[in-house]
């Protein structure tokens, strides 16, 4: 069970991150926990698992097609794009960390490991925005409307009430 919601809560943080895909980075952990990865990924980050790779590439070639990214809005895109990976890597790297700790955690240990998780959600969601300010700011006013139509929606999905179990 534990397995499945790190999978959907790694699923949910690609797909919902404010429409923009993953936004979680690492914080210091409960003393009680291992190291955490570092605060500010880079482009030398550890690679995410297979499914997080994978899910992040669906998503960057979904964005470029939707937002349909010139040749001159390569390097911003790319300089997105690179956020989302890092984020990624970042993310993966807190969820196998937290479920490895899990079994063991003390109640204030987990409400740690649930804080720091939040923090670098945080953290990350503002790196990736403040990348992706910029290159909203080299779209067209087509490619302008047309994002702020896609994210609008998933927005809106995202709101809505879901059933719990």
């Amino acid at each position: 069970m534990f397995t499945s919601s790190l999978a959907r809560g790694v699923a949910l943080t690609i797909v919902l991150a404010p429409s923009l895909g993953l936004a979680q980075s690492a914080a210091p952990l409960p003393p009680t926990a291992a190291p955490a990865p570092s605060a500010a990924p880079s482009s030398g980050s550890a690679a995410p698992s297979a499914p997080t790779q994978a899910a992040v590439d669906q998503r960057i070639k979904m964005l470029q097609s939707q937002l349909g990214i010139t040749e001159a809005q390569m390097p911003l895109w790319s300089a997105f794009t690179q956020a989302m990976r890092d984020n990624a890597a970042a993310t993966d790297a807190l969820f196998t960390q937290r479920a490895g700790a899990v079994a063991t955690m003390s109640a204030p240990d987990n409400m740690h490991s649930y804080a720091q998780i939040a923090r670098a959600y945080a953290d990350n969601t503002e790196r990736l925005a403040t990348a992706f300010d910029s290159l909203y700011a080299s779209l067209s006013d087509t490619q302008k409307q047309a994002a702020d139509t896609m994210f609008r929606q998933q927005a809106a999905a995202a709101a809505q009430p879901r059933a719990r179990r």
